[in-house]
């Protein structure tokens, strides 16, 4: 006991007055919100960015490695082979996601999470600059190589990005901060959608420098990040430097306003002490962490199986057959760019008021009634003039749904369900999972299409009604607690399974909860 009380003697004078109510903080101060923009807009953004702005020029592409082709061997390519190098362009980012998400966690344990995201930007860099010199040097393998590198860029973008927007809101707005994960991503996307009309960089001869645009985010990061401090926790649980925790703190959120952050962080602290940062596989070994680990990997795996992509790649027939003219589509593909832009930001003005389980449930839910209705108009889409609008207003509520609930949610989950230790672990757990959920789809989901065809969202009803189930007996509320609290949460409800089983098996379990011994 001895050194029990020496060790809370020893945070005493930053945990005094702990019992009595600190005013929360309500509203993020300037200098937050441009240091979520300042992280976010070399990170997920450049996510969402990559994934768009690949459509536009599908056709200029095919037809410059064709001419590739002619030059170096005097015959045309293919299709086949043709499809197959268009495919690997495409398919290959994924697989640098993947490789990405395994590398973010390491590398922010080990370098920080503001250093982490700013050396990341070189993989944009050199993505940018691979991508632009494939035309003028006649190497399509170079475009390989760049979407490579932007997958390594997103990877790590998006695990590390988390962890820092997580670490350094303030507990009654961590929900919304965090938020910038999904809106700048769906800002990405809607961005490459924009940037990729044939009025802007959409042309057949612009295609290089559209590709090459990815380095002016990842400019803008280099440029304006390296302003703002580290992640406070990070400063504090990982470096042990309680003066630079501080001034980040008062950075952030004001002379006057940081002290009840910095209490929570130091219990956090005291709660840490002599752990080191986890690996990702010792999560699999700890008793403790199954519920957090399991609900991680179903969130981040589903959310790539969840029908999303099934709905984009429906979205051109329902678009052609409601008469909307081909070469309007790209307008109409915007549309559902906006869509999703502005649930995201919707979802971040709800997310502290309504609660994260309310809205992943609430979505997950909506997201299976609208299969049904979708399965339903498109099975009857040639029988009268008014049903392909159905099916038009299905394909927005479905991505409408997807915003409020998984879209938004899920990041903001795997920050809180884990403690400063195991964090990083956690996020390249779920972020390997749902890269390689994204590859999976992307090589599966033609297959299944052509298989069931519009019965491909029955599957989906599956998935969305057995996630929605599981998070509402599962997944307790996190809004508004601390990281400890959550923990705390998870590990009474195991203690309590654990006596009632005992006590059943007893066959007197009042006994039992009260004489453990």
């Amino acid at each position: 006991m001895g050194n029990d009380d020496e060790d809370l003697m020893e945070y005493q004078p930053l945990l005094k007055d702990i019992h009595e109510p600190k005013r929360q903080i309500k509203v993020p101060s300037k200098c937050l919100v441009f240091a979520v923009w300042a992280a976010c807009i070399g990170g997920t953004f450049q996510y969402g960015y990559n994934l768009s702005v690949i459509n536009a020029p599908t056709k200029a592409v095919q037809t410059f490695i064709n001419q590739t082709w002619m030059e170096r061997y005097n015959t045309e390519i293919s299709s086949q082979l043709l499809t197959f190098l268009w495919s690997t362009i495409v398919s290959i980012f994924p697989l640098g996601g993947l490789v990405g998400a395994s590398l973010g966690g390491t590398l922010a344990i080990r370098f920080g999470r503001k250093g982490t995201l700013l050396f990341n930007n070189t993989f944009a860099l050199l993505a940018a600059l691979f991508m632009g010199l494939s035309y003028p040097t006649s190497t399509f393998e170079l475009l390989i190589i760049g979407r490579f590198l932007a997958g390594v860029n997103a990877g790590i973008g998006i695990c590390v990005q988390a962890l820092y927007l997580g670490e350094m809101a303030p507990r009654a707005l961590r929900g919304a901060m965090a938020m910038g994960t999904s809106i700048f991503i769906t800002g990405g996307i809607l961005t490459g959608q924009v940037i990729g009309l044939k009025e802007l960089l959409g042309g057949d001869e612009y295609w290089p420098i559209l590709l090459s645009t990815t380095c002016i985010p990842a400019i803008l990061q280099l440029l304006i990040l390296p302003w703002f401090p580290e992640s406070p926790r990070y400063l504090l649980i990982d470096r042990g430097d309680e003066v630079a925790c501080r001034k980040a703190l008062m950075w952030l959120h004001g002379a006057d306003n940081y002290h009840g952050e910095q209490e929570d962080m130091e219990r956090e602290r005291v709660s840490a002490a002599g752990i080191k940062p986890k690996k990702p596989w010792e999560l699999f070994t700890d008793g403790r962490l199954r519920w957090q680990l399991l609900t991680v990997i179903l969130l981040n795996g589903f959310q790539q199986l969840n029908g999303i992509n099934a709905i984009y790649f429906y979205a051109d027939y329902v678009f052609t057959q409601a008469g909307i003219p081909a070469d309007k589509i790209p307008y109409a593909a915007v549309g559902t760019g906006a869509c999703e832009c502005i649930t995201a930001l919707t979802c971040g003005l709800l997310i502290e008021s309504l609660g994260r389980r309310v809205l992943i449930i609430g979505g997950y839910t909506l997201m299976s009634l609208w299969c049904v209705c979708l399965t339903i108009t498109l099975t009857f889409q040639e029988s009268s003039p008014w049903v392909p609008y159905l099916s038009m207003v299905c394909v927005f509520m479905f991505i409408l749904s997807f915003g409020l609930g998984p879209g938004g949610v899920t990041n903001i989950l795997t920050t809180e369900l884990f403690t400063q230790t195991t964090r990083p672990a956690a996020y390249m757990i779920g972020g390997s999972v749902n890269w390689t959920s994204f590859f999976f789809i992307g090589m599966v989901f033609p297959f299944i299409v052509n298989g069931l065809r519009q019965y491909c969202f029955l599957v989906f009803l599956v998935i969305c009604c057995s996630v929605a189930t599981y998070i509402f007996f599962v997944v307790p509320e996190t809004k508004n607690k601390t990281f400890l609290e959550i923990q705390s949460e998870f590990q009474s409800r195991d203690r309590k399974k654990l006596i009632a089983a005992n006590g059943t098996a007893n066959g007197h379990y009042v006994h039992a909860d009260m004489n453990p011994t």
